[in-house]
C-alpha cells in the first residue's frame, strides 16, 4: 500500500534558493510599453540576485541574448548569480504557469520537489498557453528535483500560505467553473482535500471576490498576504463610491473571524488601494499587495500615487527583517499583474 508523501509549501518569507523569472516579450500582453517592463524586470532582478540566484525562463539564443544586453544595459555586472535558461514560454506570468516548490517527506528524509498543476491561461482567456502549460516540467528538470503532476488547473497566485498549514485563497477564482475539465470533482471540499496533498494544508481560509480588474477571477496575491505566521495585510478601499470598496469590506471582515491552522486569530494589517489606476480598456488590477518576499528584500509595486509612501510604510512596520525596495509598477500592471505575479520562489533546501 502506498501512501501520499506529507509535504509542506514553505512561506514566501523562508530561504530561497532562486527566484524564477520568465522574461517579457509578449506584445499582445504589453503593445506599446514592453521596453519598460523589461526596465522594471531588470530593477527586480537587480535587487533579487544580491541575496539568491536569480533563474529567467528564455526561448532561443536571440532572446537569451537581447537579456543579457538588457541586464548589461541597466548596469548589471555580475552575473555569477543570473541563468538564463532555453526554456519557451507564451507570456511572463511564471506565478501560474511555473513549478511550485514544496518540501516532502520521502525516503531517506526530506527532500524539495516541484508541483506541476495544469495551466489553461485563467480559464482560457489567452490562447495560445501550449508552450507555458511545459515550463512548470522544465523548471523541475534544471532544479534538479523530482516533478509531481496533477490533474488540476491551479495558478500559484490564486493561494498564499503561512508554510505552517494555512492557506489563504478565494471562492471566486478556486471555484469559478472556468477551470472545470470534464471528470473534475471542483467542490471547495475537493479542492481542500487536493490542498492538503499537495501543500500539507492543514485549513483553508476562503475570502470571496477579487478587485476591478483582475482577469485572473480574483487572485488572493491581489488582496491578503501573510507576511508572518498568525499576521497578514490586507487591501482597503477607503471611498465608499469606489467599486471595490463592498468587495474589499467584505473580505476584511471575513478575515475578522478566521483563525489559522494552529487556533491563532488572524492579526489583520490595513493596505492602503492606490485608488482607480486607468489602463486602455479600463481599471487595471493595481494592488500595493501584490509584493514580493526576496531573500534580500521585499519588492513592492508602486504606482506613482500618494499612496505609494503609506503602503511601503505599513510594509515596513509589518516585515521589520528585510528592507522594502518599491519596483516601478505603472507598466508592468498594463498587463494586468505585477511583481508577485512574474516571480515564483524556490526555497532552500535538501534535493
Amino acid at each position: 500500500m502506498t501512501t501520499t508523501p506529507k509535504r509542506r509549501w514553505p512561506a514566501e518569507w523562508e530561504p530561497h534558493r532562486a527566484t524564477w523569472l520568465s522574461w517579457p516579450h509578449n506584445r499582445e500582453t504589453w503593445p506599446t510599453h514592453l521596453a519598460r517592463v523589461e526596465d522594471a524586470f531588470c530593477e527586480m532582478v537587480r535587487q533579487i540576485a544580491p541575496g539568491e540566484d536569480v533563474e529567467i525562463n528564455v526561448g532561443g539564443a536571440a532572446l537569451a541574448d537581447h537579456v543579457h544586453e538588457k541586464l548589461r544595459g541597466a548596469g548589471i555586472r555580475d552575473f555569477s548569480r543570473i541563468r538564463l535558461h532555453d526554456v519557451a514560454t507564451n507570456d511572463a506570468w511564471v506565478r501560474d504557469h511555473g513549478a511550485i516548490f514544496v518540501f516532502e517527506q520521502a525516503e531517506g528524509g526530506a527532500r524539495r520537489a516541484a508541483l506541476d498543476f495544469l495551466y489553461d491561461a485563467w480559464g482560457g482567456k489567452y490562447p495560445p498557453w501550449n508552450l507555458d502549460e511545459r515550463v512548470a516540467e522544465q523548471m523541475a528538470r534544471i532544479a534538479g528535483v523530482p516533478r509531481i503532476a496533477f490533474d488540476l488547473v491551479l495558478e500559484a497566485g490564486g493561494i498564499d500560505g503561512d508554510g505552517a498549514g494555512t492557506i489563504l485563497t478565494t471562492e471566486s477564482c478556486l471555484l469559478n467553473p472556468n477551470r472545470d475539465r470534464p471528470g473534475h470533482d471542483r467542490s471547495r471540499g475537493a479542492l481542500e482535500r487536493v490542498l492538503g496533498e499537495a501543500f500539507g494544508a492543514e485549513k483553508v481560509l476562503w475570502l470571496g471576490d477579487g478587485i476591478e480588474g483582475d482577469d485572473t477571477d480574483g487572485h488572493v496575491d491581489d488582496l491578503t498576504r501573510f507576511v508572518a505566521e498568525g499576521r497578514v495585510v490586507t487591501i482597503v478601499e477607503r471611498n465608499p463610491s469606489d467599486s471595490n470598496y463592498r468587495v474589499l469590506r467584505e473580505n476584511r471582515e471575513r478575515l475578522e473571524g478566521m483563525l489559522d491552522a494552529r487556533g491563532r486569530r488572524l492579526e489583520v494589517i490595513e493596505l492602503p488601494t492606490p485608488g482607480v489606476v486607468p489602463g486602455p480598456d479600463g481599471r487595471l488590477p493595481a494592488s500595493y499587495a501584490n509584493f514580493y518576499f526576496a531573500n534580500a528584500a521585499v519588492l513592492v509595486p508602486v504606482f506613482d500615487r500618494d499612496e505609494d509612501r503609506e503602503a511601503i510604510s505599513i510594509l515596513e512596520k509589518a516585515i521589520p527583517d528585510r528592507p522594502i525596495v518599491p519596483i516601478p509598477g505603472q507598466n508592468l500592471v498594463l498587463g494586468l499583474g505585477a511583481v508577485h505575479c512574474l516571480t515564483q520562489q524556490e526555497p532552500s533546501g535538501p534535493h
